[in-house]
């Protein structure tokens, strides 16, 4: 199996799942979406990520939690997948710090029991979205796959950590193919409203202040969503047995310097409301992407400031079609 063609996505209705599946469907490949709708934000929005896919005949949406083990058996048998994404997972540093024992649950147990279905399901390629938090707190970069990453500072780092150390269990015991995609701080088209390049914006907009925590100084590797599914897509057509690399832009930005990029596509001034660190925040985050260039091709293209541009667009768009939709 050289190029799988028909797909299963689990968290299909995310930002990052919605954008696979559309760039997956224009190739002309099968796609299941498999999403549990969780409240973590309104439905709503996740319906409208997945408006383009939802018209298309090669996809099928199946509601249902990763952890019903029944429910995901059913959507492998009818979904036959070549290759697994699964992007499904309590999201977020901060919420995980109070609800530990349910992103354990979600991210750990959900994770074994996808894996467990596509093992007895002839074993298909499987691409399990890790994050950049596994690799805690750092005083210097950029992070490799071969750093040491036993000590995570937030249950939901944690989490990712254990998905990894279940899927390599899964590779030695049955041969299962994985790949851990490390990402790093997505944005874009589609982003979750908590997070920080979107709801700045959002907040900026609207003449609210915007919570900046610590100094201001923190420094993120962010990553164009555009080719972080690039290299999803190309982690889906090679199979590297098991494999962990990292998704990233390849540099690291400051946050305020994130809020000038802002102000300046949005023509308003920021108003900081400072707040002090936060416990599971990291101070930095920065890929070396070496592995990923090697292993996968991958080279991320689309620089901070057109990748904010391209966002800033797509966040107008999506008011003006939701003051006409209120008009109307």
């Amino acid at each position: 199996m050289s190029r799988p063609g028909r797909i299963l996505i689990t968290g299909a209705a995310g930002f990052i799942g919605s954008t696979l599946a559309d760039r997956l469907l224009a190739e002309g490949r099968e796609v299941t979406g498999l999403d549990s709708f969780d409240p973590f934000y309104p439905e709503a929005q996740k319906l409208r990520n997945l408006a383009g896919a939802l018209g298309h005949p090669a996809f099928r949406l199946e509601r249902g939690d990763i952890r019903d083990a029944r429910a995901v058996e059913r959507v492998f048998s009818a979904a036959r997948p070549e290759a697994v994404v699964h992007l499904a997972a309590l999201a977020g540093v901060r919420p995980s710090l109070e609800r530990p024992a349910e992103y354990a649950d979600v991210n750990v147990t959900g994770t074994s029991v996808v894996l467990a279905a596509a093992v007895r399901h002839a074993g298909p390629r499987v691409v399990f979205a890790s994050s950049s938090s596994v690799y805690g707190e750092r005083e210097a970069g950029p992070f490799r796959e071969s750093d040491p990453v036993e000590r995570p500072v937030s249950p939901y780092a944690a989490t990712k950590r254990a998905g990894e150390l279940v899927a390599h269990t899964f590779h030695h015991a049955h041969g299962l193919s994985v790949t851990c995609a490390r990402i790093f701080t997505a944005y874009g088209p589609r982003q979750r409203p908590d997070l920080a390049i979107r709801k700045f914006a959002e907040r900026m907009q609207r003449g609210e202040t915007i919570p900046v925590y610590g100094d201001g100084s923190s420094m993120r590797d962010f990553t164009f969503v555009d080719d972080l599914v690039e290299g999803l897509v190309r982690a889906i057509d090679r199979d590297r047995g098991f494999a962990i690399l990292n998704f990233g832009g390849g540099r690291q930005v400051a946050l305020l310097d994130v809020v000038k990029l802002l102000e300046a596509e949005l023509g308003v001034t920021a108003r900081i409301e400072w707040k002090p660190v936060q416990t599971g925040d990291v101070s930095r985050t920065w890929a070396d992407t070496t592995a990923a260039r090697e292993a996968l091709g991958y080279a991320p293209r689309v620089p901070l400031e057109e990748g904010i541009h391209r966002f800033a667009r797509w966040l107008r768009e999506t008011e003006r079609e939701g003051a006409a939709g209120a008009v109307s």
